[in-house]
């Protein structure tokens, strides 16, 4: 067989081959590497044993209004009182005392009896729906005025406004017609909320924050200094090769052990959210496309915080100490980012635009996220009275864990734009870590 001639390309293809190669070498031989990938995936598996014990048990079925109690001790519970024209306040005002009269129907036909119907979008301007399912408002004996308290001359059913306010923020407004969806079904909505939820916490705390940084941390910091401190950076630099180059096939090396661990990781974890996750179909296929994008926005994490560690490792011997400071602010930066996406302090950051990935892909998957969360939120009024809390489970942490995608961008761009900010910023951190190394003597 002809030998391929030399060039620059085959040269190339050498020098970066042997540092790949001897740096997963080293890993693979280390037990702190294992120790470290052994930390992330116990902290991960403690969290989603946590999640399938919450999505296994119930979730308790409240009476949002009220219609379920028995206020005058009469035997009948407030709703059928309300749907037949008694006083649910007066002892001598109930169905038992028609003139054919009617057996009192259980309390337990008033919990859950009117589910959400909500047929709308996101999108900005005034919107009717709602379906009236246990009949206290259609089918009873209220007036044509009671039956539209809203005022919209449309009898029992909801107003849903979204408007823009002169800051430039959307904000919302709920007004229902009395008894209509007033009494949500918390099991479905919570155990949905939640899902949702727990897919968007583990993905930007768990994934892109915790192994995004706890990895490069502990494997990255090192990968330049601890060669020139024991002397084995004398042998990669005794064949003619930049310095910038080793910097980068060190990271590379480096890549090839953490990106595999992320990928399988991510993999596991849609795979249990997906088989366990709400739902009546067997598997949720379509938070594969978050869960893909969990895996992409960690792994460009990795890269560059990787990046960032090695250059701070050849800055000084002790990089870890100058990396610490730098995780911090990034939790600090993670955080903002779901109270406050737009934030301008998140563009100096690297969570920030990682996350704003999460985000694009959560907006793509789940359009109807925002009207999801409206509606746990409002969670039937609370027509019942003040005792009666009408924001449902599950909505608050959906709520603070969805945002979206910063710098007014669709979905769409905002993903491809944080993916150039990344890739620039690897970039950046490599030429940085390459110019330190070039100056540092060798001992």
């Amino acid at each position: 067989m002809a030998r391929k001639p030399d060039s620059i390309y085959r040269a190339f293809d050498r020098k970066a081959s042997a540092i790949v190669e001897f740096t997963l070498r080293q890993y693979r031989t280390k037990k702190s590497t294992w120790v470290v990938l052994g930390v992330g995936f116990i902290a991960l598996a403690l969290i989603f044993l946590i999640y399938i014990d919450v999505m296994s048990s119930e979730f308790e079925s409240i009476d949002n209004d009220g219609d379920s109690t028995d206020y005058d001790n009469d035997g009948y519970p407030r709703g059928q009182e309300i749907r037949l024209g008694t006083d649910p306040w007066d002892s001598e005002s109930h169905p038992g005392l028609f003139d054919t009269p009617i057996e009192p129907e259980p309390a337990s036909m008033y919990i859950n009896e009117d589910d959400f119907d909500w047929d709308i979008t996101s999108k900005l301007g005034t919107q009717t729906t709602g379906i009236d399912d246990d009949g206290d408002c259609l089918n009873s004996n209220k007036t044509s005025s009671q039956k539209d308290t809203n005022n919209n001359g449309i009898p029992c059913d909801i107003i849903v406004e979204y408007f823009k306010s002169s800051d430039g923020n959307v904000y919302t407004f709920v007004s229902a017609d009395s008894g209509v969806d007033e009494d949500p079904d918390e099991d479905a909505y919570s155990r949905e909320a939640i899902h949702l939820a727990f897919v968007l916490s583990i993905g930007k705390l768990g994934f892109v924050l915790l192994l995004g940084i706890f990895l490069p941390l502990f494997m990255a910091t090192g990968l330049i200094r601890d060669e020139m401190t024991s002397g084995t950076m004398h042998f990669m630099l005794a064949k003619p090769i930049a310095r910038s180059e080793v910097f980068l096939y060190r990271t590379l090396g480096y890549l090839g052990i953490v990106w595999p661990y992320v990928i399988v990781l991510g993999i596991l974890g849609a795979l249990i959210s997906g088989f366990v996750g709400s739902g009546d179909a067997f598997f949720r296929f379509a938070d594969l496309g978050v869960w893909l994008a969990i895996i992409f926005a960690t792994m460009m994490a990795t890269l560059v915080y990787g990046m960032l560690f090695n250059a701070l490792g050849v800055l000084w011997k002790y990089g870890i100490i100058l990396a610490i400071p730098f995780a911090a602010w990034e939790l600090g930066m993670a955080l903002l980012s779901m109270g406050a996406p737009d934030a301008f302090l998140l563009r100096f950051s690297v969570i920030g635009w990682a996350l704003m990935i999460v985000d694009s892909a959560a907006m793509l998957v789940w359009p109807n996220i925002d009207l999801f969360i409206l509606m746990g939120n409002w969670g039937g009024g609370g027509d019942g009275g003040w005792s009666f809390d009408s924001s449902l489970e599950g909505s608050a942490p959906l709520d603070f864990f969805s945002s979206k995608p910063g710098l007014g961008l669709s979905p769409f761009l905002g993903a491809i734009i944080a993916t150039l900010v990344l890739m620039f910023q690897a970039v950046l951190f490599w030429f940085i870590g390459g110019a330190l190394f070039k100056g540092k003597e060798i001992q």
